[in-house]
């Protein structure tokens, strides 16, 4: 059941305020009322809010400048704007300025209610999302995403930091393997370096060489001693990533590394000790790897003490928008400019895609859209033409997005779209239940029989 929420209504309409009041706490949140800005202004000074539901015209001070008045003061309370037809250029500067959305009049119950748990709901992600943030940055490295793959990555993480077992990564090309490779060593507390070598991208014939050095003259042109990567990383933590690449010899001379806990450099019969702390990494099945002769048995059950599978991009489709606007910022920053934003088109194709290169396909695909865009929105025509035509994910028939709406589809049918595929995904997740249904979507089960019989949608 969602929180109670502190919601403040401003309007200089007094039946308005009423309306909008009793509807908002039938959905069980907290009200308070304001005639105008200057009202509002004080009503906040007096206590938080979790939420503004603002008229846009008003004397005294309006929306919009009771929205500047919040952001000048560092005030990110999430603003909904309430604006007639002849206003709607206004509103959408609004949303320009950092309004959370806005509602055109005359409007329906339903409308409003939606548009709050909408936006509540992100604010609750936005919040959880800097909290996880700043946890993982005084720990074990900095993710992005709140979705619950993620956080089972994150309980994962903590769970095995500490341990000096050796971890098993496996995921899909673009998934982070190295990231949470990185994050096991900041937690771990040992004191050494975390070495990364990447199997995969080394001719074999220098892999060894690599991976336990040489001695002067031991090879042609070694004209001085080389430390391998095993013995940098002693008391630290060295990263094997596409280990099933390694040729079979040297995965041999490996295993006896990890059994016996000593190294000898090419052309040297001294033997060295080594602290070592293997994390290991594939893009394959690595069962699979052994079986088709590609990885040794006896090193694998060796590197798989723990084995930690990353989630799929398309797996966790939630936390598309949190990482899209990261990577905004980021490549907006590198080219001094002011960040675009996505257009609720262009986002919706973003989560309908099933991006077979993952955060790191997303990543590239962001940074493309800073170069390409010239004005401050990013739709799905700097998209590739792949992304460009994917379709929204979610269950029910397709959501049209609002920035591509055609003229004639009313607000109220946009709504209707939006209800019937929420109802729909939360059918399928909750396998038909309805009182688990109308739990996750946070209604109670006789509004949910109520939508179902009205979008003919079955109530059996």
């Amino acid at each position: 059941m969602m929180s109670v929420k502190r919601i403040l209504v401003v309007d200089n309409e007094a039946k308005m305020r009423r309306i909008l009041e009793l509807s908002l706490k039938q959905m069980g949140h907290h009200v308070e009322q304001a005639a105008d800005g200057e009202e509002a202004l004080t009503a906040i000074e007096g206590g938080s809010f979790d939420l503004v539901l603002t008229d846009l015209r008003m004397p005294r001070m309006d929306g919009i400048a009771l929205l500047n008045a919040l952001r000048e003061r560092g005030d990110d309370v999430p603003v909904i704007m309430l604006t007639a037809y002849g206003t709607i250029e206004t509103a959408v500067a609004a949303m320009k300025l950092g309004a959370a959305d806005y509602i055109i009049r005359p409007f329906e119950m339903d409308t409003i209610e939606l548009a709050v748990q909408r936006v509540l709901a992100m604010q609750a992600v936005q919040r959880e999302n800097r909290f996880l943030k700043d946890e993982l940055s005084r720990g074990w490295g900095e993710f992005i995403g709140v979705s619950e793959p993620m956080r089972e990555l994150y309980g994962l993480i903590e769970q095995v930091a500490k341990a000096r077992s050796n971890v098993f990564i496996v995921g899909e090309t673009g998934t982070g393997k190295e990231l949470v490779a990185r994050a096991l060593h900041q937690a771990s507390g040992r004191s050494g370096l975390f070495v990364p070598i990447n199997c995969a991208a080394i001719p074999a014939e220098l892999l060894e060489s690599e991976l336990f050095g040489h001695a002067k003259g031991a090879f042609t042109g070694a004209v001085r001693e080389r430390v391998g990567k095993c013995e940098l990383s002693s008391g630290g933590t060295i990263f094997l990533d596409e280990v099933t690449e390694m040729p079979l010899a040297l995965q041999a001379k490996l295993l006896r590394v990890l059994q016996e806990g000593t190294i000898e450099r090419l052309g040297a019969n001294t033997s060295i000790a080594v602290d070592l702390r293997v994390i290991a990494a594939t893009n394959r099945d690595p069962a699979q790897a052994v079986d088709a002769g590609a990885l040794r048995r006896d090193l694998y059950f060796r590197l798989n003490v723990v084995r930690i599978d990353v989630p799929l991009l398309r797996e966790r489709s939630g936390d598309i928008p949190l990482l899209a606007d990261h990577f905004l910022q980021k490549y907006s920053r590198e080219v001094g400019r002011h960040a675009p934003r996505l257009t609720a088109g262009a986002l919706s194709r973003l989560q309908g895609y099933a991006w077979p290169g993952n955060v790191r396909e997303l990543e590239n695909l962001m940074e493309r859209a800073v170069v390409l865009c010239r004005g401050e929105e990013i739709t799905a025509e700097h998209f590739p033409a792949e992304i460009a035509a994917s379709n929204s994910k979610a269950g029910g028939s397709e959501i049209l997005p609002a920035d591509e709406m055609p003229e004639s589809l009313s607000m109220k049918v946009h709504v209707e779209r939006l209800e019937r595929q929420l109802i729909g995904e939360a059918l399928k997740r909750c396998a038909n239940s309805k009182a688990a249904a109308a739990r996750a979507l946070e209604i109670s089960e006789r509004a949910l029989w109520y939508k179902l019989k009205r979008y003919g949608l079955g109530g059996s």
